[in-house]
């Protein structure tokens, strides 16, 4: 099973057989199109990133612990002590002190907050405000997401964002954690990457659809059953059966619980984070357009209203008329065979700006692969990539890399790696990989 990321990374084997991208146009453009200057401006956001759920460990009260112990489950395993950040995040912000950034974005666990429906936990509220000022304590900006897809059970138990109440839940929550927390906060973001929370039969290729959404399926019904529900609906599902309503009550979460917010502090910037492929058209009556209108417009759309729009990239697609075209002969490759392609950030970026017109804030950006050279050559020619872009004209307000250490990866378990740190499961132990040092030196210098 995988995660969204990797679903998406993995569907590239889409495209009629045969048909092959050029792999020309990257090296091309990367040859003949230098930015003008290394410099980023000043005050440019460079940071790490985490989520709760990924992180902390025994997140007992969420949707996907209850998902991980389901009887069919497709989770590879629980996700138990994950990196045990919830009792060493302070070990997290001397990592991301240390590398020399200046940003740390991490999540709030909406189930740790409110466990209960109505039942809020000041203890758990102070655990997030000690976090705020000990980002602030090192220098670096708290970048914080109100929820990165793990909800209650309760509120999984009815019906997820298929419940039409859920945006004032939501919104009431978001109420109670800006009261406690807002005042430090440097940047809130609501959701994260909700434009794929039913749109995954979108963008996944052949019969594995059907197969990974119809096990997806069984395992919320076995939820169900366990917590004597009708529907368990969890905030990261692969299966949703009724997407334009889960849809709308996402995007109407996401405005409800930014105004909770900025009645808190009107000054705070607030936003939405959205997993944006780099859709590229090739030859006639491609469906790259369509693709976008689907994934994206209606989220852009909305961000329109925001102070800024989060950007998660991670990779390119290119599009014919029948579907998507498979990675490149002899391209590179992550660790799901999905092609590296550096140039996707500006992409995407240039995209995301051109439909909102809101500045632009890259909260996702990196690769699935053991081997961290890949890593570490990816990081200095996509911020290339970026910063064309910017001379471009597109307001880029900082970049934070996913992620900070090696973490669960939802349903592929501890499989993927995508950390700038390497994780030991026994001991905790975080060791710096030669990446870090990269993107370390890189926001040091504010330059490339």
């Amino acid at each position: 099973m995988v995660d969204r990321r990797t679903l998406l990374a993995g569907a590239t084997k889409a495209a009629a057989a045969g048909m092959v991208a050029s792999a020309g146009g990257a090296k091309a453009l990367a040859a003949n199109h230098a930015p003008a200057s290394k410099a980023f401006p000043e005050g440019f956001v460079w940071g790490a990133a985490t989520a709760g759920h990924q992180v902390e460990g025994n997140n007992v009260n969420a949707d996907i612990w209850a998902m991980e112990h389901a009887s069919p489950t497709v989770y590879a395993e629980p996700s138990g002590d994950a990196a045990n950040s919830f009792a060493l995040w302070p070990r997290d912000l001397d990592l991301v002190r240390d590398m020399g950034l200046n940003a740390y974005r991490f999540s709030l666990e909406w189930a740790r907050i409110e466990p209960a429906e109505g039942l809020f936990s000041a203890a758990m509220l102070d655990h997030y405000k000690a976090m705020i000022e000990g980002c602030r304590a090192r220098g670096l900006e708290p970048i914080v997401s109100f929820n990165h897809f793990a909800t209650p059970a309760w509120f999984a138990a009815k019906g997820g964002w298929s419940n039409p109440d859920a945006p004032a839940l939501f919104a009431r929550y978001c109420d109670k954690a800006a009261r406690h927390l807002a005042e430090a906060i440097g940047r809130a973001t609501t959701l994260n990457e909700a434009n794929l929370s039913g749109r995954l039969d979108i963008v996944l290729p052949g019969d594995i659809g059907p197969r990974l959404l119809g096990a997806d399926k069984a395992m919320q019904e076995a939820a169900a059953r366990e917590h004597g529900v009708a529907r368990f609906l969890p905030g990261n599902p692969l299966y949703v059966a009724d997407p334009e309503v889960v849809q709308a009550h996402l995007i109407a979460g996401h405005k409800a619980g930014k105004a909770a917010i900025k009645a808190v502090r009107a000054d705070l910037p607030v936003g939405a984070t959205l997993a944006v492929i780099d859709d590229q058209a090739a030859g006639s009556g491609s469906l790259r357009d369509a693709m976008r209108a689907k994934l994206y417009r209606p989220w852009l759309e909305a961000a329109r209203e925001d102070d800024f729009v989060g950007v998660q990239n991670y990779e390119r697609a290119v599009w014919t008329d029948k579907g998507r075209l498979p990675a490149p002969q002899g391209a590179e490759t992550n660790d799901a065979g999905s092609e590296i392609y550096p140039l996707s950030l500006a992409g995407a970026v240039r995209h995301a700006h051109a439909v909102a017109g809101v500045p632009v804030l890259v909260t996702e950006h990196g690769l699935n692969s053991a081997d961290d050279t890949k890593r570490a050559r990816l990081i200095p020619a996509a911020l290339a990539g970026l910063k064309l872009a910017m001379e471009d004209g597109v307001p880029v307000l900082g970049y934070i890399h996913w992620s900070l250490i090696d973490n669960y990866e939802w349903v592929f378990g501890y499989g993927p790696k995508f950390g700038l740190h390497s994780l030991d499961r026994t001991t905790f132990e975080r060791t710096p990989k030669p990446s870090a040092r990269v993107l370390g030196a890189i926001a040091r210098r504010n330059a490339l």
